[in-house]
């Protein structure tokens, strides 16, 4: 009889924890990319439709999150809302590279396992955050590049389609205007012009993190250049031992610092709070670089961060509290 009510005890109080208690909560942040974003240059108009569209996003991960769905799950439906829009740098809005095409890049991460999957340079798969984690899931590698990457998510099923699906006048008017300048001479890509990677982390209620980034890259990108988007470690890393990170901005120096695992070495090495990890990386080490862009990560308490060094990041949180935020601006 006791043992019986050890175990009535027992399942009680592991529920009454997965509903209410530290393993109950959620929360989940987005990003739409950073940069030189001016409130002069953008109208209030303009601002409405950004954020509606960052609110969608938060709220087809959180509608996930809510169920006792997985963070994996959460940022995937987030990242796919922002991918199908032409609004960002990924999917449907992505940038032309020096070429006139569209070359996408993504990679996502599982704080539970460290497990993590990333495809680059692809030009065909609807939704690049899916065919990152068929890499993670279904795959024993990390990261599948070209037309490698295109075949294997053809045989795993995903939505294929034609290039000319990832066409945007506003997209293509940009690359015009790159070429009419000076700089495609010397085969150097726009870094201004990378603004709108896309990106979301998240906790879910059992207490597990998860990362995952999209983009296009740069306007104008030459000789098959890759970015931090789909490096593990440098625009995405999450392990539930610290926090998960999604970073946006110049590329190349986000590989080189090694950013988001940068992030969390600094928490489970030094003991620093998230957003003093968070600060030190972005604001000073990037800043003092020259290093554009930002991050938004989430901590294994359920804290956030958003830190950027730029004028403006499209951004967001929403928390099983209730307590959310969508901005662009400092």
């Amino acid at each position: 009889m006791r043992k019986l009510f050890t175990v009535f005890v027992f399942a009680f109080i592991t529920l009454i924890s997965f509903h209410g208690g530290a393993q109950g909560r959620y929360s989940l942040v987005i990003h739409g990319g950073s940069g030189n974003i001016s409130r002069e240059r953008m109208s209030l108009e303009q601002e409405a439709v950004y954020l509606e569209k960052l609110n969608e996003a938060l709220q087809a991960g959180e509608a996930i999150l809510k169920e006792g769905g997985s963070s994996l799950d959460a940022i995937v439906s987030a990242i796919k809302v922002l991918e199908d829009s032409p609004l960002f740098n990924a999917g449907k809005g992505a940038v032309f590279n020096y070429e006139g095409r569209n070359e996408l890049d993504a990679s996502i991460m599982d704080g539970s396992t460290l497990q993590a999957g990333a495809v680059a340079g692809i030009t065909n798969v609807k939704n690049p955050i899916t065919a990152a984690r068929k890499v993670m899931e279904q795959s024993s590698h990390v990261m599948l590049t070209g037309r490698g990457a295109e075949q294997f998510a053809f045989e795993q099923g995903l939505e294929i389609v034609d290039p000319s699906y990832f066409f945007d006048q506003r997209r293509w008017d940009q690359y015009r205007e790159y070429l009419r300048n000076s700089t495609q001479l010397r085969g150097v890509a726009d870094p201004d012009n990378k603004m709108g990677t896309v990106g979301a982390v998240a906790l879910d209620m059992h207490g597990n993190l998860a990362a995952g980034t999209s983009t296009g890259g740069m306007t104008g990108k030459r000789f098959g250049r890759i970015g931090d988007s789909p490096i593990i470690g440098a625009g995405n890393y999450a392990n539930n031992q610290s926090c998960a990170v999604s970073a946006t901005g110049h590329g190349e120096y986000f590989i080189r610092n090694v950013v988001a695992y940068d992030i969390s070495a600094q928490m489970i090495y030094l003991g620093k709070s998230l957003e003093e990890a968070g600060n030190a990386v972005v604001m000073e080490k990037l800043k003092e670089q020259g290093g554009d862009g930002g991050i938004i990560a989430v901590d294994k308490d359920g804290n956030v961060a958003m830190p950027f060094n730029t004028t403006g990041m499209f951004r967001g949180y929403i928390k099983s509290t209730g307590e959310t935020k969508v901005s662009i601006f400092e």
